[in-house]
């Protein structure tokens, strides 16, 4: 919810009134951006980009692949490259092949428990375990016991070698509830890296700074691929031919960010918020980038499109239940949204009809979308999430105008709404032409399982 400062007083716009009304103000600064993307929504697709760099780049994906393919499965130099691969930013360039060669490796490890000579190995066999932890495989934290002394503690003989440490520092992230050992290395790996950084040297340096900060698979796609481009070139042993790729894939994904962000810049002014709408957020840049964090891939174009302006219309519409409107007038827009009826329109106020026409203009056009491939059966999930987050904003809305102060369990069932994950959780499969995304998935979603909830609670 956003913060309160000093009342406004303004007139209505709605109808005729004859008393004033006074409304909170939020006082937002501007956005910083103006219309600096708006130029990229004139540019075509691939028309502005040479083809030679499109040939280039299918070439280039092609050499990566037979590298990947072509080396040994059982081996850390293959682990290596899947670990460059992904934090260069182009993994999902190769889903299936880094899905075969994980799957390939867990069963040879954990399943036939074959024992190779890396087992000994603490860089491989924690980079192993991390990379196995994060595509979902059930990987036992017990692979680290060889590495405890008679005391049950780890060896201090292993902080000899720092990549190792690195290595378990950041296996130990993908830690669950229980994992004592893990506990204990994270603790462990912390210490020793914090006491010999001051005298590393670059890179290692920055990178263990960096881990320090912020675990590997806490990070964000797009910004890791960009800080790990420059420390992988920096790298004396980094492959030529995956670096470049790196690059071009880079570059020519992020010209279609643009181009995509452009576009929807285009749709954000011809609202005109700034004039119709002053007392809320303009952070419509922002929202994008939150999103591009949930999926960034060129295949979710559609899906991010249509979170963008879920997201941006839900930031117009916190502001204005939090900030601005009246509790009558936040009971005519919750009754009117809960409806969904374009009919209704006029019994709102003036710049409410604005946010209520927005709304459901939205939700319009993607449900046309999704019928053409017979999923408009999706949009009520959706539509019933917003109806949900907006009843739960005008509950809170009326908590602050009776100065009613709830207890907390039953704050926080309202609160839970209102962070809205639930409805962007829901929303952001819409969009997405993937074969998991059905009616199940949807059905599931909304029984608000143990970690959407959980999930629901840390948003919160």
């Amino acid at each position: 919810m956003a913060a309160i400062n000093q009342p406004l007083s303004i007139l209505t716009s709605n109808r005729p009134q004859l008393h004033e009304v006074t409304r909170r103000s939020a006082n937002y600064h501007p956005t910083m951006w103006g219309d600096y993307f708006l130029p990229y929504s004139s540019q075509g697709k691939k028309a502005d980009d040479p083809q030679e760099e499109w040939q280039e780049h299918g070439q280039l994906k092609e050499k990566v692949k037979n590298m990947l393919v072509g080396a040994p499965h059982i081996c850390s130099q293959k682990l290596d490259l899947i670990n460059n691969i992904q934090r260069l930013g182009v993994g999902y360039q190769f889903e299936n092949e880094i899905e075969a060669t994980l799957q390939h490796i867990f069963k040879v490890y954990y399943q036939l428990k074959v024992e190779k000579d890396e087992e000994d190995d603490l860089y491989a066999v924690s980079l192993r375990f991390r990379l196995l932890r994060q595509h979902g495989y059930h990987v036992s934290c017990n692979v680290f016991e060889k590495f405890l002394d008679g005391d049950g503690k780890f060896k201090e003989s292993l902080t000899d070698n720092v990549q190792a440490i690195l290595s378990l520092y950041e296996a130990s992230h993908l830690r669950v509830h229980g994992e004592t050992i893990l506990d204990d290395a994270l603790k462990f790996t912390t210490y020793h890296l914090e006491f010999v950084l001051p005298n590393l040297t670059q890179p290692l340096r920055s990178q263990v700074s960096e881990a320090l900060r912020q675990p590997i698979w806490k990070r964000l796609t797009r910004i890791e691929a960009r800080r790990y481009i420059s420390v992988y070139e920096g790298d004396e042993t980094h492959d030529i031919i995956l670096l470049k790729f790196a690059k071009l894939d880079f570059n020519l994904l992020q010209k279609e960010h643009q181009k995509e962000l452009g576009n929807l810049t285009r749709w954000w002014k011809e609202l005109k918020v700034t004039k119709n709408l002053p007392y809320v957020r303009d952070r419509f840049v922002e929202c994008y980038f939150w999103i591009l964090g949930v999926y960034f891939e060129p295949q979710y174009y559609l899906a991010r499109r249509f979170l963008v302006k879920v997201i941006a219309m839900a930031s117009i519409l916190d502001d204005t239940y939090d900030a601005h409107a009246t509790i009558d007038e936040l009971r005519l827009f919750t009754d009117a949204v809960q409806r969904w009826d374009p009919s209704v329109v006029n019994e709102l106020p003036e710049y409410m009809r604005l946010c209520y026409v927005s709304l459901l203009d939205v939700y319009a056009e993607m449900e046309k979308e999704l019928a053409v491939k017979g999923e408009s059966y999706r949009i009520n999930y959706a539509k019933n999430e917003i109806k949900k987050l907006l009843g739960a904003y005008y509950q809170e809305a009326k908590w602050y105008h009776d100065g009613y102060s709830p207890k907390f369990e039953e704050y926080m069932k309202v609160a839970l709404v209102t962070g809205a994950y639930m409805m962007l959780a829901t929303n952001s499969l819409v969009g997405m032409h993937q074969d998991f995304v059905n009616e199940e998935a949807f059905d599931w979603v909304i029984r608000k399982p143990l970690i959407v909830h959980a999930a629901s609670v840390f948003a919160d």
